[in-house]
């Protein structure tokens, strides 16, 4: 990915590139040895986890997805969180329940994380030809009492409309509310459940 730089002095500016398309907004650093204009352009002196408090200047990227930005924006994030929620590093987790067939064939599975008393469904996604199996409620059910067992008391999940939100209701999740936009008219059903 090439990254075009425009010095600033307030605002980022739209960098173009070919026929004028918007390439990406990017702010780049001013040495600190520049003269200072009067306009406030020092620059930053800035890692990704550990910045100064001197961010005016800087470089805005955009591209895919980035496991160390991950890894420090859920630094950041627990920063904050844990503090806030009386929780700690030692309070989240992750879960999975996993099937498989005679063959060693994955049957079907479900992912999810558990933190202050919260089970949160990520993914959860059975092979077509055993959907009629029971393996979704059996799956659900597991996942759920090892919830339990680390201490959860509720649970949360969201499921398009055309996935599964009427298998989760079946097993007492209530919807508390809706994301609109998908392709298709599809909504992303949000839904709630008390373990205890």
């Amino acid at each position: 990915m090439k990254t075009y730089t425009a010095r600033l002095y307030s605002l980022p500016r739209l960098v173009t590139g070919p026929k004028g398309l918007p390439l990406a907004f990017v702010i780049s650093p001013v040495p600190s040895s520049a003269p200072e204009t009067g306009r406030g352009d020092r620059g930053v002196r800035a890692t990704l986890c550990g910045m100064t408090h001197d961010h005016i200047g800087g470089t805005l990227s955009v591209g895919q997805r980035d496991s160390e930005l991950n890894e420090c924006l859920s630094q950041g994030l627990d920063e904050v969180n844990f503090p806030a929620t009386g929780t700690t590093a030692a309070d989240q987790s992750s879960l999975s329940v996993k099937v498989v067939d005679d063959a060693g064939e994955l049957v079907g599975g479900l992912a999810a994380w558990t933190w202050g008393g919260l089970l949160g469904i990520e993914m959860f996604w059975i092979r077509e030809e055993s959907r009629k199996d029971g393996w979704g409620t059996k799956i659900l059910m597991a996942a759920e009492e090892e919830a339990r067992r680390r201490g959860c008391d509720r649970a949360c999940v969201s499921s398009f409309t055309f996935q599964a939100p009427g298998f989760y209701q079946r097993h007492g999740y209530a919807e508390t509310g809706r994301t609109l936009g998908f392709p298709n008219g599809a909504e992303d059903v949000h839904m709630f459940k008390k373990l205890a």
